[in-house]
């Protein structure tokens, strides 16, 4: 399973990188395979861990922030590891074709 996800404080003012911050560090501890963008944090794992790990997060961001948003999409695929790698890798490989 990937999860994308983004926790965002509301009510803090406009500079929230290090809310955000406190999140990424939840996730990046976990342990679990994950990847930061500008928009997204993904993370892959097994359904209970990744969404332990989101709530995590969550919490991280809230235990600062007087409202918290969350924005969640999440690719599930019994028996699929290595998803974030290996769905890059498959549209590497078409693009090098071309």
């Amino acid at each position: 399973m990937i999860v994308a996800f983004s926790v965002s404080p509301l009510g803090v003012g406009e500079d929230v990188g290090e809310y955000v911050a406190d999140a990424v560090r939840v996730v990046r501890e976990s342990g679990l395979p994950n990847r930061t963008d500008a928009m997204f944090t993904s993370i892959e794992g097994e359904w209970d861990e990744v969404m332990d790990v989101v709530k995590r997060a969550v919490a991280a961001v809230e235990a600062r922030a007087p409202r918290v948003s969350l924005v969640l999409k999440a690719d599930i695929r019994p028996g699929v590891t290595d998803g974030m790698t290996s769905k890059v890798a498959t549209v590497e490989r078409h693009l090098a074709a071309e």
